[in-house]
């Protein structure tokens, strides 16, 4: 069965064509670890485990980077402003590379508690620098960008056409704001890929043109093609990176071999509360740890996105995250009278459930249909082992961990969690000597790590 997916490049749904056979290869815009991640945020990796899960389904072999954006990041998410590490540094008075360890540890964390599949590769930008400096070369290398007093820009009048995911008239742009603060900038859509750091510059580095730092937009774009290469599968983001932090790494691409680097471009809608934004000043931004204070589980907000496309502005609100809890306890129930029961069911039936499903999560990841047909499944009146297998079976695209007794375990310290994240990262890199240490580490701390087909199970000694 074929699987379709929207593409925001072409603005329709395709079918989806990799570009090596039942490979395929993805990169995920990643979180700045300036802060904790709020639900909002985390609505984007929910949708791209579901993704990475669907794929799988289908029988794909993945390749798949996410980056952690650790330096570059401005608080406009295009030129102006200071960097969100240097501004996270002097709201906590530590060092912005502590700061970033905290909080990288705390959202990798969040990411195990939804049951989220995990990238292969998890790259962080103050790791490959080097690699950042390569790629700015080859672009300046190809007449891509100018110089100006403390700046590399990117230069957009280059391109066939900048605007390509947006669809915005470049001629259209009016240099305002954006440009104000650097009057040598040639054109209103040109963004910075390299920049000189001031002297009390908390995160810089010696590279070709004296101490810098990276802009932001080139940290993904450098890090996608060290890994994936000129060209891959699959970019993915929120919404929210269409403009311009996806619109500007389409233009490093064609700057630096010159060719679009993902074919298929997905993007997550907003989530909002009470029908508003998210945001500070409203004081409505929640936190995983703020749901559990409530009496609500991970997997419950997992629950509750299933309720609506990804691709629709779901609205947050405590009623409807009560029946997503309420709904996943009932769907556990009903797997249990189906593990009981002993009734055979006829093979029309399991392949017509099967087929439907398939054809819900295939029609660009509709999960409020697939999960309408898990109901079905549920309230069938024969219980049988088999219609227990088949929930099971699709339970490998919700993550639900249906046949799991979900329970609120004992908070880890946050150094041993991130003796935790270490371990998995060197598992997944196959470093078995430095996993072997972190084990020892994490054991001297009084906790124990057990490996099973699952997953690390973490337990106090």
């Amino acid at each position: 069965m074929e699987l379709s997916i929207y593409n925001t490049l072409t603005r329709d749904k395709q079918v989806f064509k990799p570009i090596h056979e039942k490979e395929v290869k993805i990169y995920t815009c990643g979180p700045t670890v300036y802060d904790f991640a709020h639900i909002g945020n985390l609505r984007a990796y929910l949708f791209m485990d579901t993704l990475r899960r669907v794929l799988k389904y289908n029988g794909y072999r993945i390749k798949h980077v996410m980056n952690i954006t650790d330096v570059g990041h401005l608080v406009s998410d295009a030129d102006e402003g200071e960097d969100k590490m240097i501004k996270a540094a002097r709201r906590e008075h530590k060092d912005p590379f502590k700061i970033a360890d905290f909080y990288t540890n705390i959202f990798l964390e969040d990411m195990k508690k939804l049951n989220i599949d995990m990238p292969d590769v998890i790259a962080r930008a103050t790791e490959h620098i080097k690699v950042m400096e390569e790629y700015v070369k080859k672009i300046i290398e190809n007449g891509y960008a100018y110089e100006t007093e403390n700046t590399i820009y990117f230069d957009t009048s280059k391109l066939d056409k900048y605007g390509v995911l947006s669809n915005i008239n470049a001629e259209n742009q009016i240099a305002g704001a954006r440009v104000e603060f650097d009057k040598n900038k040639k054109n209103a859509t040109d963004f910075a890929i390299w920049i000189k750091a001031p002297k009390n510059h908390l995160m810089k580095w010696d590279t070709f043109w004296g101490e810098c730092y990276p802009g932001w937009h080139l940290e993904c774009s450098a890090m996608s093609n060290k890994y994936l290469g000129d060209e891959f599968d699959i970019h993915t983001g929120g919404i929210d990176h269409i403009p311009v932090h996806h619109e500007n790494e389409i233009a490093q691409g064609k700057g630096y071999c010159g060719k679009i680097p993902a074919h298929y471009w997905m993007h997550v809608e907003f989530l909002q509360v009470d029908g508003k934004k998210m945001s500070k000043s409203l004081n409505n931004l929640y936190t995983l740890k703020d749901l559990k204070e409530k009496g609500y589980s991970p997997l419950d907000y997992k629950m509750f996105n299933f309720a609506s496309h990804y691709r629709k502005k779901i609205n947050f609100t405590w009623e409807a995250l009560d029946t997503a809890k309420i709904s996943l306890k009932r769907l556990k129930e009903g797997l249990k009278k189906h593990q009981e029961g002993n009734e055979q069911i006829e093979e029309n039936v399991i392949n017509d459930y099967e087929q439907k499903f398939m054809e819900a999560i295939n029609d660009d990841l509709n999960m409020p249909l697939a999960m309408s047909v898990v109901w079905d499944i549920v309230r069938y009146p024969k219980k049988s082992i088999q219609l227990s297998n088949l929930l099971l079976k699709f339970d490998e695209v919700l993550g639900l961990q249906l046949d799991k007794d979900e329970e609120f375990s004992e908070e880890i310290p946050n150094e041993v969690q991130e003796l935790i994240n270490k371990r998995e990262i060197a598992r997944k890199e196959k470093n078995w000597d430095l996993s072997d240490k972190l084990r020892e580490q994490i054991s001297l701390q009084g906790y124990i790590v057990k490996d099973t087909k699952d997953g690390a199970i973490i337990e106090k000694i």
